[in-house]
Parts: C-alpha cells; structure tokens; sequence
C-alpha cells in the first residue's frame, strides 16, 4: 500500500525546525509553580520561617530576579540564533556605567535607554568579532568581559572621580556615580492593602498566595513591567512569527536556512544587538535600583543568566522560572539568612527524595542511591542544628542553580549549531 503523501508545514522559506518533546507548556508552568509555592507554604508551616511567603520576600525576589531575567533573555537570543553569549556579564557593566552616566544628570528613564545602548555597544563588537571575522565564541566573550570591566574603571576614574569635576562635586567618585533620582513605581491600592492583609494572617496557602499577589501590586517599578512585557514579546516575536522563525534556523541549520535566501549574517547582528540591549538593561536596572552607577555592581549576574537560560531549555518561560528562582534564593539570604536557608534544607530533602524514587523507578539506581543518601544527610543535619554557616548562608542561591541544572540536565535541548563557526557560501 503506497504510503499517503502529507504537505510539509508551512515554514516561511526556512526549513521547518524540529519539535522539541517535553516542551514546557503554560499549564505545566503553572503547575509547577502552584506545586513550588505549596511546598514553600508547607515548610513555613513546619519550620516557622514566617519570612519564607512573606510579601517583602516576594518584592526581594522580584527586584532580584529582573536584572537575572533580563541577562537570560538576551541569552537566548544570541544562542537562538547561533552564537554563545558568554560577554553578557560585560555588557551587563556597559548597561550599569551607562546608566549611572547619563542618569545622574537626565534622570532614570534617560539611564535605561543609555543602559540599552551600552550594552548594544558590546552586543556590536562580539557580532564583528564572531560573524564577521569569525573569532571563537568564547574568547571573544571573555575578552569583552574583561575590555568591560577594565573600560568602565577607567572612565569612572576619568569622569566621575576627577578632582574639580562636575560628577565629583554631585557626590561622584572613581568608583561610583553621583546619585540619580527616582524611577517611579506602582501600586493598586486598595488590591494591595487587602492582599497584605491577608497575608499577615499566616493561614496555610492563602496567605502564602497572598504574599505573592500582594508583591505584584505593591511598589513595583515599571522596569519590572517593561521587563515583562519583554519576554512575552519574546516569545511572540521568535516563536510565532517569520522573523524570529528566520533567526532561530540560524541556529539550528544555517546552511539550510542560507540556501533558501535568508541572509544569516544579518540575523545574527541582529540577535546580537538585541541581547546586548537586553542585558545593558539588566546592568542599568541594578543601577536605578540604587541610584548610582558602583563598581563591580554586576556581581555575576550575567553569568548566572546564562545558567537561567540553559535551565530554562533556552525557551522565555524556563528563563523566567529560572530567574525566579534565582531571586528567590537572593532576597531570601539577604533578608532572613540562616534560619530561612536552614528551612529550605527540609525542602531540598523533600526534592531530593522524590528525584530519588524517579531515579528507581528509571532502573538508574546509582544516581538513586546518591540522592536518597544526600536526602538523609539533609535531614540529620536539620534536625541536629538551628542554623546554617553565613558562608554557606551566602552562596545558597549559587548552589541553588547548580542543584538544578545538574538535576534537569538530561532534558535541555540547545539549538544544533550553536558555537558553530559559520561562513557564508560554506554550503556550496
């Protein structure tokens, strides 16, 4: 029996990519958020870390998670369109230099558009030097990491730190800027007061929920917003669109994509313009936040953004959760130290656990074993203590994002030839 002859998908001109089983979804998203903020709501409970679902908690972790977010995103746009982007921590430090510069004399709003623009700068030298001349990914992200760091010292020391000077006498020096004004924020008001309200009630999930609820209507910063809107149009400019399906066969087939009229080169440029927006605006949010620009503000933020985005499978929503997570982590050893993170040693163990069951049931019974010994571990090690070291207190949600990338490490899926050297008419 000949076989029936089904029409190929339509593709836009390029060729159709490969779908991606196990692809998070928005109903799956959900429910693992809903399941995350139940376990969270469990442990406050049993612990007594109140501060846990707390809405001040919830703010922290926003205001962490954004300029994290941000860094992912541009991520994902560099590595969906072929190159890796390891220079998001030096244009992170372009975005924060930029904003304090321009800030300080025309005000927040000014500093986010300079901060997009710095980090576009370094977005334009990484594309010249891996698409057009064709320089290893990697080195010429370290090299840009390092021109960053040593460029924005020097003109800091130049134009903020110079004695006489205009930004020496506003309050500047050779390691920051003069302070800038405000960014304005937003609240609901009678949404906030009542979910805060609520909150304070301790009520097992409802006020935990409240929690939640009540940091995304109070005193947020429309960088925050704007930074939402970001990755919904995202995904809807790559995934639901010619243009972003364009920019993502570059990644996966460039060739193919080369043969069918797409001009490559500018797809790149492009994608790497924008993630270095992307990340300039991470950097100069970090410096609205505090109203200054401040050396070494960045703190490796850009490189925890490439580890959202590869726990995120290189999709905008995976990155979100990641940076969330991330924030979480943050806000939490900021504001309540050691008997939070104490608190979360229960929940690893829990984590760890039920990763070890799937393990079992999978026939992989050494990496079963591991777990199910590191989850006893963790619990005798809460039982026999109050707290947990500062050290370990401050490196938590670093350890955090390692646990989960070794843990999800068996479903991430990059796009084909990402780091692949690409030169055009190699196809022919």
């Amino acid at each position: 029996m000949t076989p029936t002859r089904t029409d190929p998908p339509k593709t836009w001109g390029v060729p159709a990519l490969r779908n991606v089983s196990g692809r998070l979804s928005l109903p799956v998203v959900l429910l693992i958020i809903a399941g995350a903020l139940l376990v969270v709501a469990l442990l406050r409970i049993l612990t007594g870390a109140d501060d846990l679902t707390s809405r001040g908690q919830f703010s922290a972790a926003l205001a962490a998670a954004v300029p994290i977010g941000l860094a992912g995103l541009g991520g994902l746009w560099a590595e969906r369109a072929g190159i890796i982007n390891i220079g998001l921590e030096g244009m992170m430090m372009l975005g924060t230099f930029a904003a304090g510069w321009i800030g300080w004399q025309h005000g927040p709003w000014a500093a986010a558009l300079a901060g997009v623009i710095g980090g576009m700068l370094g977005g334009l030298v990484h594309a010249i030097a891996t698409v057009t001349f064709g320089v290893d990914h990697i080195v010429s992200g370290v090299a840009i990491n390092i021109l960053a760091l040593g460029i924005t010292q020097y003109l800091a020391t130049l134009w903020f730190g110079a004695e006489g000077s205009k930004a020496a006498d506003a309050g500047g020096n050779d390691k920051q800027s003069p302070p800038m004004e405000d960014m304005p924020d937003f609240t609901v008001p009678r949404l906030s007061d009542g979910l805060g309200s609520l909150a304070d009630k301790g009520w097992f999930l409802v006020s935990d929920v409240a929690g939640v609820l009540a940091a995304l209507v109070t005193n947020v910063s429309w960088l925050t917003l704007l930074t939402v809107l970001l990755f919904v149009g995202s995904f809807f400019v790559l995934w639901r669109t010619a243009f972003g399906l364009r920019l993502r066969a570059c990644g996966e087939a460039p060739l193919s994509a080369e043969s069918l009229g797409v001009n490559v080169y500018r797809q790149k440029y492009l994608a790497l313009l924008v993630s270095g927006g992307l990340a300039g605006l991470g950097g100069a949010f970090l410096a609205i936040a505090v109203h200054f620009y401040q050396d070494g503000q960045t703190g490796g933020r850009g490189y925890i953004g490439l580890a959202t985005m590869i726990f995120g499978n290189w999709r905008p929503g995976g990155v979100a959760m990641g940076a969330g997570l991330f924030g979480f982590m943050d806000a939490m050893q900021l504001r309540s130290g050691g008997p939070s993170v104490h608190a979360l040693l229960l929940g690893l163990a829990a984590l760890l656990a039920v990763y070890a069951l799937l393990r079992w049931r999978a026939a992989q019974r050494a990496a079963a074993a591991v777990s199910g010994i590191v989850a006893v571990a963790l619990v005798i090690w809460y039982l026999s203590t109050d707290t947990v070291p500062l050290e370990l207190v401050e490196a938590s949600p670093y350890i955090a994002t390692l646990l989960v990338l070794a843990l999800f490490a068996q479903r991430l899926r990059p796009p084909k030839s990402v780091g692949k050297s690409y030169r055009r008419g190699d196809g022919g």
